[in-house]
């Protein structure tokens, strides 16, 4: 019987899966272990922890540049693993470039060593990112596999969420026993691991690797360095000395000025494409436009919600767990003393003088501002609270992918033999709407919270992440399937990085979008901003459904 099984999972899957899963696995322990406590990092006084000290506006909008142009640069890094690089050279190279960025970030204090440290990290991630999403797919490109396609991209999705599920708890452990500098080691160690991992697998692979051969018609390098590499870079130099801020700050302004040349060469791949591949290189920019503002709103877990994790959510350790987490440094402690603390603002901004100086006064640490009066009661005499440390809340959306991959898995299967399953098209839109539906937890938390006046349960966040865990499991992995499935063969790590840049698009909207935080007083209405951008995207995403389902009918899918 045990034979039996392993036939036939043998027949479902590749043997090459496992591998790329435990190399995505450990690269996605690192990045998300930097996006958990970047934020947390950049705006913690200096002085202090060792943090950067820098304005929350200021953290939102590098957090989101940075973010950004990591899914940016694999438009160029998959057109170079598809012409020149060939995949496996290109994942070597961005998985080591990555692993040096991330020690940089634990090496390095200085500002321009810090964003040196970044410029790898983004460089690496377009190499690697468009690279070994696009591997998985050739691996599902032949029989027995191919009906499988869209499951294959929802276990390696799955292998993506147990690094970002981990990752946070070593965060926490690292930062509180070590520092900060320590944490950001950590995940370039992971990065290396994924490396070896990847090294070990690769025999499983090596044969669906192989560029494609060049073909009459196809862009050439020298065209994309041109026509769209060096423009961007002329446009965001533009955008970042022009006189006044259009969209804000000068780093916005650079990333949106620079993208114009990259989606206008997208754009001109749809009106030079043969006939034959016109209606799937169309269907895909479809795709790509409304899956934007999925990113907008979901990548707020590290603004936004972060924000609110750590001063608007009661953060406190149940006392029977106090000890033992303490052991295992997952919790930070705070004193109730009266002590010399920073200033903050109603908004919880830290103030400072006119020479950037953390101003500071006597009182009690900023987390207990709004606790409610029983909690101020029950601490009076207490030395010592132990919280979770924030990042840990970055933990509970992986935690539901892990958790609710099996079951949307399941869920699609049992349709596909019930021969009812929704083509990828219709999963992505209801993705979106479900995703809206998220933003209405957190206007109900608001409320719950009295707009901030007390401290809210963290089970507010739990919920609110699993209903956009769902939008997510329906969207994120369908994306990739998508692409895989319907892009030319010629030019599929291309049109991979054609969804990174969609993604790249709507990480920056996520940081222009949380940096309005603070022009709201009442919280409610920013997230119901966020919920009325992804109805809209479901709109649109309902007006080009029956066409984008009738070409996927129409390639064979």
């Amino acid at each position: 019987m045990g034979n039996l099984k392993i036939d036939y999972m043998k027949t479902k899957h590749p043997k090459g899966l496992p591998y790329l899963f435990f190399t995505e696995m450990w690269e996605r322990f690192g990045y998300y272990l930097i996006l958990g406590i970047f934020v947390l990092y950049v705006i913690e006084p200096s002085g202090m922890k060792g943090g950067l000290g820098l304005p929350d506006k200021t953290a939102d909008d590098i957090f989101g540049t940075y973010i950004a142009l990591t899914y940016l640069t694999p438009f160029i890094g998959g057109f170079l693993a598809d012409r020149v690089l060939g995949y496996i050279k290109s994942i070597y190279l961005g998985g080591f470039l990555m692993a040096a960025g991330y020690i940089g970030m634990g090496v390095f204090k200085e500002l321009p060593l810090f964003y040196t440290s970044l410029a790898l990290i983004i460089i690496g991630n377009g190499f690697f990112k468009p690279t070994i999403s696009t591997l998985l797919g050739n691996l599902y490109s032949e029989e027995p596999y191919k009906a499988n396609k869209d499951s294959g991209y929802n276990i390696f999705y799955m292998g993506i969420n147990i690094g970002a599920f981990i990752c946070n708890i070593i965060a926490a452990f690292m930062r509180n026993k070590f520092g900060w500098g320590e944490a950001f080691i950590t995940a370039g160690v992971g990065m290396l691991i994924g490396m070896v991992i990847f090294t070990i697998g690769r025999k499983h692979y090596i044969h669906a690797a192989q560029m494609k051969p060049v073909q009459e018609g196809d862009t050439k390098l020298s065209e994309i360095l041109i026509k769209v590499f060096v423009p961007a870079i002329i446009a965001g130099a533009i955008g970042w000395f022009i006189p006044d801020n259009i969209f804000g700050s000068d780093s916005t302004d650079a990333f949106i000025f620079a993208c114009i040349p990259v989606i206008y060469f997208y754009a001109s791949l749809y009106f030079k494409a043969k006939p034959e591949e016109k209606s799937s290189i169309g269907a895909l920019l479809s795709v790509f436009l409304i899956s934007m503002f999925f990113w907008a709103v979901f990548k707020q877990n590290g603004t936004a919600l972060t924000r609110w994790a750590n001063y608007y959510t009661d953060r406190s350790v149940p006392a029977s767990l106090e000890k033992p987490l303490e052991g295992i440094y997952m919790v930070e402690a705070k004193s109730y003393e009266d002590k010399e603390v920073p200033v903050y603002d109603n908004q919880f901004r830290a103030q400072k003088d006119e020479n950037g100086t953390p101003l500071k006064r006597t009182g009690k640490d900023v987390y207990f501002e709004n606790i409610s009066d029983l909690d101020r009661k029950t601490l009076e005499g207490t030395q010592k609270v132990y919280l979770y440390n924030t990042e840990l809340f970055q933990s509970i959306n992986p935690f539901w992918v892990i958790a609710l991959t099996p079951v949307i898995v399941g869920f699609w299967a049992m349709l596909r033999r019930k021969g009812k399953e929704p083509l990828t098209p219709t999963k992505i839109v209801l993705g979106l709407f479900i995703s809206a539906l998220s933003c209405l937890v957190m206007v109900l938390a608001v409320m719950n919270g009295d707009n901030g006046a007390v401290k809210v349960s963290p089970l507010w966040l739990v919920a609110s992440y699993g209903v956009i865990t769902i939008g997510e499991l329906c969207l994120s992995p369908m994306g990739l399937s998508f692409v895989s499935k319907l892009s030319p063969a010629r030019i599929t790590a291309l049109m991979m990085g054609g969804f990174f840049l969609a993604n790249s698009v709507g990480n920056k909207l996520s940081g222009i979008l949380a940096s309005t935080w603070y022009s709201y007083e009442n919280k409610t209405n920013y997230f119901l901003v966020n919920f009325a951008l992804l109805i809209f995207a479901t709109l649109l995403g309902l007006s080009m459904l029956k066409r984008l389902n009738k070409i996927m009918k129409e390639k064979g899918h």
